[in-house]
This record gives C-alpha cells, structure tokens and sequence, in this order.
C-alpha cells in the first residue's frame, strides 16, 4: 500500500488526508503543536470553562464548499444557523445588519436597498456557479460564466474609487467595507473587492454558521473520518527540513502534502533553480494580533440588533474603515482600527460557563509586528457597547509575532497564507494550471498558499489530493470517494 505523509493538520491538511485515506493510501499526519486542527483548534485560552477558537471563528465558505458538501460535514457536527449573518455598529446607537434574508436587509437600508440588491442578488442566488468559480484555480473556464463576469463587473464596482459612488448613504457602504476588510489588503482593491462580495453573496446565501462546541468539531469529524480509513496522527513534530524527513519512496507512490508555507518545500534536496526563486518570490502580508475575552456577560451594545449577530464588524464608517486598512498597509495601525469579532456565546451555551460570554476579536497590523492589540480592541468594543470594559474577567492577547510559533503556516502573523491580490491570486505560489504539484516528484503543496486561498474550505487540500491522485494514474472524484 502506498504512503502519504502530511505536515500540517490544519482544514487543507486533513482534507488532503481525508481524502487520501479514502482512496486507499496509508495516511500519517505529523503536526507541530500538541493537539491537532490547526487553524479549526478550540481551547480554554482565559479561564477553564471559556472556549476560544485559536483561530478561524464563523464558517460561510465550509457550508458552500464541495468538499464539505460531498464530506457531508452538516451530519456530523451540529451547525448554528444565525438569522443575522453579521452587524456593524455606527455612532449614536445605529447599525447596518446584514441578515440571510437579502430582502429585509436591503429595506432596512432604506435609500441604499436597491443598490444593495443589484450588487449582492445576482451573486448570491447563483452561489454553487460563484463559488465553483472562486474555489477553483482561476485560469481555467467558469463553469457559469454569466455568473463570472457579474462577479468581475461588482469588484470593478466595489474594488476601485466608484465605490464611492455605489451607495447613497451610510450604512450600506460601511456594511460593504466591513466584509470586505476581511481581505486585509489596502481598501479599495480588487483583490479584496472580490473577498468581499463573496462573503456578502453567501451571507444571504448559505448564511454565516459556526458549529456548536467550537470550530474543534470540524477537526474533530475530519480525525475520526482519517482513523476509520486506519490513517495516524503524531502531535508535537515540528518538521522544518525536508531532507530529515522519512517520508517514504516517492517511486513506489509515496506521497507528501505539505499544509504549510511553501518555503518548507525549499528544504527538499531536489528543488529546481526556478521553483526555488517563484517561491522566494511569494510575498507574505498583513497580519493579525488577536485577543479572546472572557466576559461576567453578554456585550451591552447600544444597537439592540447587535446583540443577535454572532459576527460584528466594528469600524465605523466607509472612510474610517478604509483609513484603517490603507495604515496598515503603510505600515501603521489606526488609533481606531477596523476589529473582526465574534462572539459565539450568543446562541452556543457551551463556550461559556451559565451568565457569561467570550468574545474572539482580532485587528490587522504589519507584518511581524509585537504590539499588543488589547486596549485597541476594548476602546473600539467600548465605543459601541459602552460598559464592555468592567465586564471583562481575563483576556488573552496574541500580537502577529507571536502567531507563526502557534501555527508555522502564518509567517510573521499573516493568516491568508500571503498577500491575497490581482497578482497573487492567479500566481499561489506560482503561475500554473495546477499550482498544488511542486517539481519534486511525489511533493504536493496543500495550503491556503495555493489555490482557492485563504478560509475553511478544504478546497485547497482537496485539490492537492485530487492532483496527486490524477498523476498516479488513479482519478478519484468527490462523489467517488463519498459514495
């Protein structure tokens, strides 16, 4: 029987294994950190009895995706499904709420519904040809490409200085600019346009879940699938050299999948001239500094709706947002910078002890940065749910220099795998029709470094798997492996 040996047990790592297993293979996963998941791990980081995600939070595009779908990932873990998908709260107790059903969003927006509905409609009553055509290596034909170009035609919209002119009023711009800030890239841009209108299609598609018990039970079911197929796991094995690796025999059909920064790949002893400079070449970006609260109760926000929404994006308005972003990548951090939060505990009572909360927020910084995101984060929680700060219990901070030690993938606290733009886009980490295959024979890439990117999708693993599995000579489709 042949081998596959996988560095990395984070979403793309136990998709590739998962999948693998299924197709037959011997299937051993070496992971750095002490328990598995990656990037899906869920722990008491605060105080025993608060439940933190270490990272990823809120899963639209694990509901959208193939991989998913085809896993059945709905039957084995129990989804929360909110009626908000996220909020952004503005000064003097408003907020624009963007619930799954587009209709009420787009007249709670009043002057701005119309144009909400042109943009965002489209997209979102055609998400399977939209995220077939994201969660794909672009230089290929769209499956439905009357979808594609709709698709194309809003990041021009939403992506360059029109985006100015798209909307009339206030809420509706910076309800857009909060989910598109996701992107952690320079605002406006294409590249985050792009993230950003998927995002906003499947909030009123799919909607924005997150499992009960923690994004762990994702890791969970995908572990139990792996060991049913007589696959492994080893915690604590940091692998950071190729060529001390026992991998197996790469001519007898050996495998390695590496969920990790294609950097690792350099260590093989068999790197191409070329291959060595394109992956050189690939930049890294932005990063994140995290805090997870854990709270005497729930957040006190002015805006009666924001209470109901388990995703927040706080921020302010349109300009404000794109001030924050456009200072980090200056290299600089706003006094009052855009916070992605979310705060489980709203509909999932077990991530908190009876009464009380825990709030996961993080902010963008430059790379490799030391600060400490903390009083950043409560100043601008405080703003807009005013009484936040004596209910805070204990916090624990990560600032982006510390994340790569946590997760080796995020170099120097990046958490898209590199700079998500135009150019690296079609480029992850290198140009080609199929970017998951190194030159090292046997050697596959299968991270969000690779193509379709960053989220917990698993699409990227997939991929990798399906690659590798196409040149043994051995084709295995989604279907096939579930059946």
């Amino acid at each position: 029987m042949a081998r596959a040996t996988i560095i990395g047990s984070g979403p793309n790592g136990l998709a590739a294994a998962v999948a693998l297993a299924r197709a037959g293979y011997e299937v051993r996963v070496l992971e750095a950190a002490d328990t598995l998941g990656g990037g899906m791990r869920t722990q008491a980081s605060t105080i025993p009895g608060f439940l933190h995600d270490v990272c990823s939070a809120v899963h639209p595009a694990a509901v959208a995706s193939p991989f998913f779908r085809a896993f059945k990932l709905s039957e084995r873990i129990e989804w929360i499904d909110p009626e908000i998908s996220y909020a952004h709260p503005l000064d003097g107790g408003r907020a624009a709420i963007a619930r799954r059903d587009i209709e009420r969003t787009a007249a709670d927006l009043g002057v701005d519904g119309r144009a909400w509905l042109a943009r965002i409609r489209p997209l979102s009553s055609h998400i399977e040809g939209l995220v077939d055509f994201t969660g794909n290596q672009l230089l290929r034909m769209p499956r439905d490409p009357v979808t594609a170009m709709r698709y194309a035609i809003r990041m021009l919209d939403q992506g360059t200085p029109l985006a100015e002119r798209a909307f009339l009023g206030d809420a509706a711009p910076a309800l857009m600019s909060g989910v598109v800030a996701h992107a952690n890239s320079p605002q406006p841009t294409l590249a985050g346009a792009a993230a950003g209108l998927l995002l906003a299609a499947l909030g009123h598609a799919g909607g924005w879940p997150y499992p009960r018990g923690g994004t762990q039970r994702i890791a969970d079911a995908m572990i139990a699938d792996v060991e049913s197929f007589g696959g492994t796991f080893e915690t604590g094995i940091r692998v950071s050299d190729l060529r001390t690796l026992d991998w197996g025999d790469p001519a007898r059909g050996d495998l390695l999948m590496l969920n990790s920064s294609p950097r690792l790949a350099l260590t093989h002893p068999d790197v191409p001239a070329g291959y060595e400079r394109a992956i050189r070449g690939y930049r890294y970006g932005a990063a994140a500094a995290k805090v997870d609260f854990a709270l005497a109760g729930p957040i006190p926000w002015t805006n009666p709706a924001v209470r109901r929404a388990p995703t927040v994006h706080l921020g302010g308005t349109r300009a404000e947002v794109w001030a924050s972003e456009n200072a980090v990548a200056g290299g600089r951090v706003s006094e009052r910078p855009y916070v992605l939060a979310v705060q489980p505990s709203v509909f999932d009572d077990s991530r908190a002890p009876e009464g009380k909360a825990v709030l996961w927020a993080y902010i963008h910084v430059p790379n490799g940065s030391g600060l400490d995101p903390t009083e950043l984060i409560t100043a601008q929680v405080e703003r807009f749910a005013p009484g936040f700060r004596d209910l805070i219990l204990a916090h624990d901070a990560v600032p982006a220099s510390s994340r790569e030690a946590i997760n080796p993938t995020e170099i120097g606290g990046d958490i898209s795998g590199g700079v998500f733009d135009i150019r690296q886009a079609l480029r992850r980490p290198v140009l080609s029709t199929a970017p998951w295959r190194t030159p090292m024979r046997g050697v596959y890439l299968a991270s969000a470094s690779t193509p379709p990117g960053p989220a917990v999708n698993g699409m990227a693993g997939w991929h990798a798997a399906h690659t590798a599995l196409r040149d043994a000579g051995a084709p295995a489709e989604l279907d096939d492996l579930f059946a």
